[in-house]
């Protein structure tokens, strides 16, 4: 049976007050058209375009890690690699709310959009998840319980297509996403890593890839696919909204603010070691 906590999928009410609202996220100036549900694309460039460095991920389960050392270097924190990511998370089964417990660690200014708070019990029966959501219940309902103590600040909502290319166009942002891998390259198989649990017998692959552009002209995002050896690759609007709304995502988004760090501590994350895979 599962837990009653993990039962309840936690959305925002557009109503609440803007109080309550300032709980869950930090207020950057262009979140204020995301908070008041309005997005002007008017005023803005026609297409804005951030260098992001590429990197590669070295299995089929850190597309995450990768995505997260692609951040570091572009505010420019050159003082660790993937695998000093992977010691500090403690487990290959990493999901969004390990990313970003890593951001944080770092000192990095980003906010965090879910629409579901804790592991989804509904994924059970998805071939990507069943066999270690189980094994994950606890550990990554207890990050997201511990999450507001540790400075981040989750937003239980979906967030617009219109909203990011807005945020993107402003220029201060990037943002790490959840996707259906099958869903983002669904012709190009050949070209990328696939997890390995869900190659074969799986309709649903999770995997993480930055957006770092977009173009009005051609209605397409830039991303930083670390699972591609192209270091560059451009997506139609439509393949990426069914890609990160695909069932299994949650919606997550990490949208990073561009903005100067402060100096990161030490890097020490304790959290329970588990070495099961979720790509």
């Amino acid at each position: 049976m599962w837990p009653t906590f993990l039962l309840f999928n936690k959305r925002e009410d557009e109503e609440a007050s803007v109080g309550k609202k300032s709980d869950l996220i930090e207020s950057y100036p262009c979140e204020q058209s995301l908070r008041d549900g309005k997005c002007h694309l008017s005023g803005l460039p026609c297409s804005h375009f951030v260098e992001v460095p590429h990197i590669n991920q070295l299995y089929s389960w850190d597309c995450g890690l990768a995505c997260v050392l692609m951040v570091f270097r572009t505010v420019g924190i050159d003082s660790c690699d993937i695998q000093t990511l992977a010691e500090l998370c403690c487990t290959n089964s990493i999901w969004t709310v390990d990313l970003a417990y890593l951001l944080q660690k770092f000192s990095i200014s980003f906010s965090y959009y879910t629409v579901t708070f804790g592991a989804n019990p509904k994924y059970s029966g998805e071939t990507f998840y069943k066999e270690q959501l189980p094994n994950d219940l606890v550990r990554v309902d207890t990050l997201f319980q511990k999450a507001l103590e540790a400075g981040i600040r989750i937003k239980c909502r979906s967030v617009s297509q219109e909203e990011i290319c807005f945020l993107i166009l402003c220029g201060k942002y990037i943002a790490i996403v959840l996707v259906d891998q099958y869903k983002l390259s669904p012709s190009s198989h050949d070209n990328v890593i696939i997890s390995e649990l869900c190659a074969s017998n799986s309709d649903y692959a999770g995997h993480y890839v930055i957006i770092c552009g977009y173009d009005t002209a051609t209605d397409e995002f830039e991303i930083r696919d670390p699972a591609c050896s192209r270091k560059h690759e451009r997506v139609s609007s439509t393949c990426l909204e069914e890609a990160r709304k695909s069932f299994g995502t949650d919606e997550d988004l990490l949208l990073i603010s561009l903005r100067k760090s402060r100096k990161p501590d030490s890097p020490s994350i304790q959290h329970p070691r588990n070495d099961n895979i979720n790509s």
